[in-house]
């Protein structure tokens, strides 16, 4: 679960709705990645995407160009 300190330090200009659903893209590309490789995670999923966010491995595109 994202804890709203988490949110925070990742938010910058994109929405609280970006965020998480950004964290949940990544936490199911890693699960896909570990059965795809037959790795055993022991850390959960979504702990791996928040550390890659905040690593600066990923990061949220916001589209700002509204039609």
């Amino acid at each position: 679960m994202l804890a709203p300190k988490d949110i925070e330090e990742l938010q910058g200009k994109s929405s609280r709705y970006a965020v998480v659903v950004g964290v949940a893209k990544r936490a199911r590309q890693i699960t896909e990645e570990a059965e795809e490789n037959k790795e055993i995670l022991v850390d959960k999923t979504v702990s791996l995407a928040i550390k890659d966010f905040k690593e600066g491995n990923c990061s949220l595109f916001v589209d700002t160009n509204e039609d």
